[in-house]
């Protein structure tokens, strides 16, 4: 029997990425494999859900979803953990993994949908990727189908003529604040790669990988652009830092993406969902939010918050929290 992991996914793909490189980094052995139509019977074969990557094992069996795909290779493969002994910063790097999943993936989804050239851009990588031996001609009526299909479906990540502004702010918020913290070290906590990284990176790498989003990191962010590409086959450099160092430039990101708009925008979809509406608005920074309801998304910050009264001793980790102003969405 092969020990090796098969990696089903795309490079278009946040999360087959985030797999990836953390594959890298674990040195686990790995293959991978890009879904196109000459592999899709692979590709149904382990998928219990059409959504990539898919896992599969050296014994056979597959897993989906890609926190869980982590978190269930890193029991097997504890050697340089991404999770970072102090229940506090354990806590808040997984927090940080839960805001770049969930909504990094809105401002990534935005700029790669609504604006022509990204469209196009993307549509052809795409093209290329499931018809490896297209012609031109074949790639060409595949990318205007794909961009045809997938620009109407920007309503997904919540992005609209009424919220174009917000998410665009939010990203360049997000990347201003990565910016300073990452002057200083390797990694979001210190000179090693924690869950925090392989949540917010793989979102970043894809923006970074678009003609807009891309422009503005390396126009106006080199550290955030050297921790991309840092992040593609990361290694562990040194370790993680404690609270009292992280603080000064990592605070902001927790107060001012995760406290202001992650947090109180997925309490407002958990309730939505619970309430069977078809819609929401949610105030964020005083500007109205709105979008429809999404489940997966309930079902992280449901997550989040049976993880947080887990944590035995909370004292550091509360204060924190309340201080950024996350702890009344989490309890």
């Amino acid at each position: 029997m092969s020990d090796v992991y098969r990696v089903i996914g795309s490079e278009l793909s946040p999360y087959s990425v985030k797999v990836r490189s953390y594959c890298r980094y674990k040195g686990i052995p790995h293959e991978w494999v890009v879904r196109n139509r000459d592999n899709m019977d692979e590709f149904k074969k382990h998928a219990k859900l059409p959504l990539i990557p898919v896992v599969v094992s050296p014994d056979g069996s597959a897993m989906q979803d890609s926190t869980p795909i982590l978190e269930t290779l890193e029991k097997q493969f504890p050697e340089n953990s991404i999770q970072p002994d102090d229940p506090a910063l354990a806590y808040i790097a997984a927090l940080l993994e839960d805001y770049g999943d969930e909504w990094g993936n809105k401002p990534m989804f935005h700029y790669r949908w609504t604006y022509e050239a990204d469209q196009k851009s993307t549509g052809e990588r795409i093209a290329a990727e499931n018809l490896p031996s297209g012609t031109d001609e074949e790639l060409a009526g595949l990318s205007a189908m794909i961009v045809k299909r997938m620009g109407p479906r920007v309503w997904f990540v919540g992005s609209s003529e009424s919220t174009r502004d917000q998410i665009e702010a939010s990203f360049e918020n997000q990347v201003d604040i990565i910016e300073k913290h990452l002057v200083t070290r390797k990694y979001l906590l210190g000179d090693r790669p924690s869950f925090a990284d392989f949540g917010i990176w793989p979102q970043l790498y894809e923006t970074y990988t678009d003609p807009t989003p891309g422009a503005i990191i390396r126009g106006q962010a080199p550290a955030v652009e050297a921790w991309i590409q840092r992040m593609l086959a990361p290694k562990s450099e040194g370790e993680f830092e404690n609270w009292s160092s992280l603080e000064p430039t990592l605070f902001p990101l927790l107060k001012h993406e995760v406290g202001a708009l992650y947090l109180p925008w997925s309490d407002a979809n958990s309730k939505a969902i619970e309430a069977s509406q078809d819609e929401f608005s949610v105030e964020l920074e005083g500007k109205t939010f709105s979008q429809k309801p999404q489940k997966y998304h309930a079902k992280a910050l449901k997550t989040l918050r049976a993880r947080l009264a887990a944590v035995s001793d909370r004292a550091q980790l509360d204060d924190i929290l309340r201080r950024a102003d996350c702890l009344r969405w989490l309890s």
